[in-house]
């Protein structure tokens, strides 16, 4: 049983099943909690109001950084596969870019936002300044989706090569 999870197609599958679950999350974040928050702040920001206010910062670095690890570990074990190795170290620079996007744009806006819903803060055009943030997460949630469905036609492709190459012989 360990032996299988040392295998290039393992860590492949497994970062691509993190990728989805991430992917879900962010989807389920997008169409459920951020048009409301963003229908007519500062009114629409009782979401984040008070001790009981959504913060999902905890579950956004956690969910985050368990992928990042096991993307890091398909890259790792297959690194000797040539195609492979060339293909998620795009496809992880590419994330890399967005996810660098999300750490200088979103998070700090988001957290802007929620201190202005506990009375901690102010911001001119208020209105304008969540639905560009909503816009543009449109933007990178589509993005992240396109580096995963990536990842998933080179995850399709290993296994195929794999399964082939066992019935070959």
């Amino acid at each position: 049983m360990i032996k299988h999870f040392t295998t290039p197609q393992s860590w492949l599958a497994i970062s691509t099943l993190m990728y989805f679950m991430i992917n879900g999350a962010q989807v389920f974040e997008t169409c459920v909690f951020i048009p409301k928050w963003t229908a007519s702040p500062p009114e629409s920001f009782q979401l984040f109001k008070g001790k009981y206010g959504i913060d999902l910062k905890t579950f956004w670095i956690w969910g985050h950084s368990i992928h990042e690890v096991t993307f890091i570990l398909a890259i790792i074990f297959c690194w000797k596969i040539t195609l492979l190795r060339h293909w998620l170290i795009v496809l992880f620079l590419a994330h890399f870019a967005v996810r660098a996007w999300t750490l200088i744009y979103f998070a700090p806006h988001i957290i802007e936002f929620q201190k202005i819903a506990n009375g901690q803060g102010e911001m001119p055009d208020l209105l304008t300044k969540a639905r560009l943030w909503r816009n543009l997460n449109y933007l990178r949630v589509g993005i992240f989706i396109a580096i995963s469905l990536a990842q998933t036609i080179l995850c399709m492709t290993c296994y195929l090569r794999w399964f082939y190459q066992r019935i070959a012989v």
